[in-house]
């Protein structure tokens, strides 16, 4: 399926809008491997967060949706690794 001709200007709105729900993830990956403190986090929220990230992505993929693919496969490096230290920190 070919992607929809989508304009520049709405093209460039839809990569800063991933640029910020993106980069708005970072400080809570890096908090987290700082202090290793996952207490404050919902297990079952991010398991279900990071799913849908990496969901989210996958139909980017499919409908060849560049600032979808591209904020949510960012975005599941920092939300895996808040999952992985709050799973870790559960055994």
């Amino acid at each position: 399926m070919a992607a929809p001709l989508v304009p520049p200007a709405v093209r460039a709105l839809g990569y800063v809008a991933a640029l910020l729900t993106t980069v708005s993830f970072f400080p809570q990956a890096l908090k987290t491997l700082r202090s290793g403190d996952t207490s404050g986090i919902s297990l079952r929220m991010y398991g279900l967060f990071t799913a849908g990230i990496a969901l989210w992505a996958l139909y980017g993929v499919c409908t060849s949706d560049g600032p979808l693919i591209a904020a949510n496969l960012i975005t599941l490096v920092p939300a895996g690794i808040v999952l992985e230290r709050k799973l870790r920190a559960r055994r």
